[in-house]
């Protein structure tokens, strides 16, 4: 008889083991500035991307639901997410350095995954409802786009602290950095306003209640309250820069304490997940 889970413990360890070689790869780009080793690294992360696609549909087989209902399979589904955002923006923005500051993010949390309790159990009733998968796959996509966008930020920072050309060669200018980080938060910013609106009417269904100020619950209105500031300082005030860049890598800190640290450290209905 096949082990289902063996084959998914195998093409999960081969992802985390490709994301930290494509990592090791996009260091090298950045700091030998020769285009190839991210090309290389660029296409050792699709291979574990594809990997990562196998294992989670192989644990999806094997549990017989969608693998987003524990803190392992969240985790590795926001590390997939991450690696599918990544690699989406790469190819629209060519920016192959992108993935210097992008990959150590991504290996984090996947490497975080890594350490939890792999185990298949039963879905507790609350999360057996439709819902499950059209909340959790937008907080994903999301969550994926605030780490790139983080990393961008990221990226600005460093060019405008260092005025070295080499250190500088090869990343975009510190204007087209900013508009990159802008649109992919924006389009963040529009799959947290539906997680939001998805999680409230899948409250109801499960509590009778749309909002009771879970502290997960909190801590993501927190998160969305900070992007939606950013949005409009940048569309009102016109905030550009460094000051723009901070606020990017704030908004992601808080998604990932909205994430981990409330699961951690706060009593929750939604420490399951």
């Amino acid at each position: 008889m096949i082990n289902l889970l063996n084959i998914e413990n195998l093409l999960f360890y081969l992802a985390l083991f490709g994301y930290l070689i494509a990592m090791f790869l996009f260091i090298i780009l950045f700091v030998n500035k020769t285009e190839k080793w991210g090309i290389i690294g660029k296409n050792i992360m699709m291979v574990a991307f594809i990997s990562h696609t196998l294992a989670i549909i192989v644990r999806t087989i094997n549990a017989g639901r969608l693998p987003l209902s524990n803190q392992y399979e969240f985790a590795s589904a926001f590390a997939w997410g991450i690696a599918l955002c990544y690699l989406i923006f790469e190819k629209k923005y060519k920016l192959l350095a992108m993935g210097t500051f992008v990959s150590p993010i991504l290996f984090l949390i996947i490497g975080y995954a890594a350490m939890r309790d792999k185990t298949i159990r039963p879905l507790m009733p609350a999360l057996d409802s439709k819902w499950l998968a059209i909340h959790v796959t937008l907080a994903i996509l999301s969550y994926g786009a605030f780490a790139v966008a983080a990393g961008i930020s990221a990226m600005y920072l460093l060019r405008d602290k260092f005025s070295d050309n080499a250190f500088n060669k090869g990343i975009a200018e510190k204007e087209k950095l900013d508009e990159i980080a802008y649109r992919i938060i924006a389009f963040g910013f529009i799959f947290l306003s539906m997680v939001m609106i998805t999680g409230a009417i899948w409250a109801e269904s499960a509590w009778g209640r749309y909002w009771a100020w879970d502290p997960k619950e909190t801590w993501s209105f927190i998160t969305w309250i900070i992007y939606a500031i950013y949005l409009h300082l940048r569309r009102s005030r016109g905030w550009q820069g460094k000051r723009a860049a901070i606020f990017a890598i704030v908004g992601f800190i808080c998604v990932v304490f909205t994430y981990i640290g409330v699961n951690t450290f706060i009593p929750s209905l939604h420490s399951y997940a």
